[in-house]
């Protein structure tokens, strides 16, 4: 009898948990920002070039840790993504920016 008691609570709480996850909380967001498509900052016919030696425009596609950011945030294509790595890569070897950022971890 504890048994059917306990096993009658346990699935009225997986309903709670799926009308919770259908609600479209987490990263559905029922197609809010659909239209909102950004464009790619370097191509076009007025772009700005990637060039190791512009410290300030690679210094926009780095973080504040000093890691790369993602195309999926600075809607860069993929093309374009890796020339700006290997731009950036360059730089950090030519000791032009930082590897890491000192101020990160304290």
């Amino acid at each position: 009898m504890n048994m059917h008691t306990s096993s009658s609570s346990s699935s009225s709480a997986p309903s709670t948990g799926a009308s919770r996850r259908s609600s479209g909380g987490g990263g559905g967001g029922g197609g809010r920002f659909f239209g909102r498509r950004k464009t790619c900052p370097f191509s076009g016919p007025h772009a700005q070039k990637i060039d190791y030696k512009d410290v300030r425009l690679l210094t926009r596609f780095i973080s504040e840790r000093g890691k790369i950011v993602p195309s999926r945030i600075t809607a860069v294509c993929a093309k374009k993504q890796r020339l700006l790595t290997q731009a950036i890569k360059r730089a950090r070897f030519l000791a032009l920016l930082p590897y890491a950022n000192d101020k990160a971890g304290t």
